[in-house]
């Protein structure tokens, strides 16, 4: 079976930790670099706001930074890197009560203009989809919200989710398909 780029993130993320741990700075930036791409649109996906994902996604990695040492099974990396981001999402959610929401893909401009200028109709219509998802996701109660975004758009198996969220498997399962 071909690896996927994800699990040949994981897998060469594995070496870094353990050189990370040992306080390693060139391994933890090459962590930073492979991980801060899907930390940032996992929160997105949850603020649907850039700002406050960029905010969320550089105290992830900060404090990342500061526990790294004190992580005690390098493959349970992933489960614990996002159970630090949606902690990170919660505490810029409550600082951040009063905020206007924006859409989830407002940062998709540099790859809509060329779709434009070869099909505005089929444009037009993927960003009102997009936007109606947006919503969609953004209305849903933050239990449900963070289970959906982790299995649909990060990739997550259940077990995996289960263990982010300090939840069981059926708990998880059952807020994804209500």
């Amino acid at each position: 079976m071909p690896e996927t780029l994800e699990n040949i993130a994981i897998s060469h993320s594995q070496s870094l930790i353990l050189k990370a741990q040992k306080g390693d700075e060139k391994a933890f930036t090459k962590l930073l670099g492979l991980w801060f791409k899907r930390i940032y649109n996992f929160s997105l996906k949850y603020f649907g706001d850039h700002d406050l994902a960029m905010e969320a996604t550089q105290k992830t990695f900060i404090a990342m930074h500061k526990s790294i040492a004190r992580l005690k099974d390098p493959d349970s990396f992933r489960n614990w890197l996002y159970k630090i981001a949606l902690n990170q999402c919660r505490e810029e959610d409550r600082k951040n009560r009063q905020r206007s929401w924006q859409s989830t893909f407002e940062n998709t401009e540099a790859a809509a203009v060329e779709e434009v200028v070869h099909n505005p109709e089929r444009q037009y219509q993927r960003l009102e989809k997009e936007e109606m998802l947006s919503e969609m996701l953004l209305n849903l109660p933050e239990a449900q919200r963070v289970v959906v975004i982790m299995k649909e758009y990060e990739g997550m198996k259940f077990r995996e989710i289960a263990m982010a969220l300090d939840i069981s498997e059926n708990t998880a399962k059952s807020r994804l398909y209500y």
